[in-house]
C-alpha cells in the first residue's frame, strides 16, 4: 500500500509536469511575479498561525501548515512554465493560491487533531464557503484577463483535490462520519495510482462540466457536514452523498479513458 501511494504521488507529479509543460522559455517577470505572491501569502499564513498559537495551537500545527504550503509553492514553481508566455501570474491564479493557503491552514488544524469548538467550526465553515466561492470566480477572471493557461487549469484542479482531502479528514476527526469519508479525499490519489498500473487511466481528459459541478457539490456537502447545527446522522448522510457523486464522476472518467462506450476514443467522448 505504501509503495502504491508513493507511485500515485509520483504519477501525479509527473502528470502535473507533463500537462503544464510548454516548449518556450518562461519570462523572468512571470517568475518574479509568482514568487512575490507566494512569499506574501506565505507570510500571511505564518502570521495567522502565530496568532492561532496564542489561542492554544501548538508548534506542530504551524510546522504542518507551513510544510503543506511549501509543497504547494514547490508545485507552483515546478509547473509555472506552463503559464508562459504570460508575464503576470494573474488574478485567477492568485485566487487559486489564496484557496491553497486556506487549505494549508486546514492542514495545521488537522495536525492539532481537528478539535474545534462550535465557534471555531462555524468560522471554518464560513471561511471554507468563501474559498469555495472563489473557486467559481477564478475561471471567469482568467478568461476576462486573457491569462488562461494549462498551468492555471491544473493548479485549480489540484487545489480542489487537496481541499476535499482536508475537509474529509476534518469530518472524520470531528466524528461527523466514519473513516470511510476519507475515500472522498483519497479517491483522486487512488485514481492516480490506478493510472500507474493502467497507463490508459493517466491520459489527459477534456474539460468537463460534470466533473467541475460534482467537485463543487462535494466540497459544499463536506462543509455542510462540518457545521455545528447539522446532526451527526445528517452529516454522515451528506458525506455519503458526496462520496457517491464523486465515485460516479471518477467512474465516468474511467469509462471515457478506457473507451468503453461504443468503442469511441476519449477525445470523441461526450463530457
Amino acid at each position: 500500500m505504501l509503495s502504491l501511494t508513493f507511485q500515485a504521488i509520483v504519477t501525479i507529479i509527473t502528470s502535473w509536469k507533463s500537462t503544464v509543460a510548454i516548449n518556450q522559455p518562461m519570462p523572468p517577470a512571470l517568475r518574479i511575479d509568482a514568487g512575490s505572491w507566494l512569499a506574501l501569502l506565505g507570510g500571511v499564513l505564518l502570521a495567522g498561525l502565530l496568532g492561532l498559537m496564542r489561542l492554544g495551537f501548538g508548534w506542530h500545527a504551524l510546522a504542518s501548515a507551513m510544510a503543506g504550503y511549501g509543497a504547494i509553492a514547490l508545485l507552483v514553481l515546478v509547473g509555472l512554465a506552463g503559464h508562459a508566455p504570460h508575464r503576470r501570474f494573474g488574478a485567477a491564479n492568485l485566487l487559486t493560491l489564496i484557496r491553497a493557503t486556506f487549505v494549508a491552514l486546514l492542514i495545521g488544524v488537522i495536525a492539532e487533531g481537528g478539535v474545534l469548538f462550535d465557534d471555531g467550526r462555524w468560522l471554518l465553515v464560513a471561511a471554507g464557503t468563501a474559498a469555495l466561492a472563489l473557486d467559481g470566480v477564478d475561471g471567469w477572471a482568467a478568461r476576462r484577463s486573457g491569462l488562461e493557461s494549462r498551468f492555471g487549469a491544473r493548479f485549480d484542479m489540484e487545489v480542489d483535490a487537496l481541499f476535499v482531502l482536508t475537509l474529509a479528514t476534518l469530518a472524520w476527526q470531528a466524528g461527523r462520519a466514519g473513516a470511510w469519508v476519507l475515500l472522498s479525499g483519497l479517491m483522486r490519489y487512488l485514481y492516480g495510482a490506478a493510472g500507474w498500473l493502467w497507463p490508459t487511466l493517466a491520459t489527459p481528459l477534456p474539460p468537463s462540466f460534470r466533473r467541475k459541478t460534482i467537485c463543487v457539490l462535494q466540497i459544499a456537502l463536506l462543509l455542510a457536514a462540518l457545521a455545528p447545527a447539522v446532526g451527526r446522522s445528517l452529516a454522515a448522510s451528506l458525506c455519503l452523498g458526496g462520496l457517491l457523486l464523486l465515485g460516479y464522476s471518477f467512474a465516468a472518467d474511467g469509462v471515457i479513458q478506457l473507451g468503453w462506450l461504443h468503442g469511441r476514443s476519449a477525445r470523441n467522448m461526450p463530457t
